[in-house]
């Protein structure tokens, strides 16, 4: 079973920042971080694969960083410059190597970011 933990989110002022963690076992492709917002569908923030390669929502490029720590199965999400719509809970998504034979991606449980105006 791979487990997926997050930790991280809270309140904060608009202009402030945060960092979201995500540990997760198994042997992990790519790791990201989605959102979902009330009444709205769940969106790709950031993810990053094995070699590095990162990619960001247009919303987050330039305030946004994500950073993975592959010896630890880990990845962060550093958050700066946050505005109220970025208000949303945050969820850990963890791809795996296709030779796993384990497709289908494991998400965490979600860690809520609330950003005040």
């Amino acid at each position: 079973q791979v487990q997926v933990e997050e930790s991280g989110g809270g309140l904060v002022q608009a202009g402030g920042s945060l960092r979201l963690s995500c540990t997760a076992s198994g042997h992990i492709y790519r790791l990201g971080w989605y959102r979902q917002a009330p009444g709205n569908q769940r969106e790709l923030v950031a993810q990053v694969t094995s070699t590095g390669f990162k990619n960001y929502a247009d919303s987050v490029k330039d305030r946004f960083t994500i950073s993975r720590v592959n010896g630890d199965n880990k990845v962060y999400l550093q958050m700066d410059r946050l505005k109220s719509e970025d208000t949303a809970v945050y969820y850990c998504k963890v791809k795996l190597f296709a030779t796993t034979g384990r497709p289908a991606p494991f998400w965490g449980q979600g860690t809520q970011v609330t950003v005040s105006s």
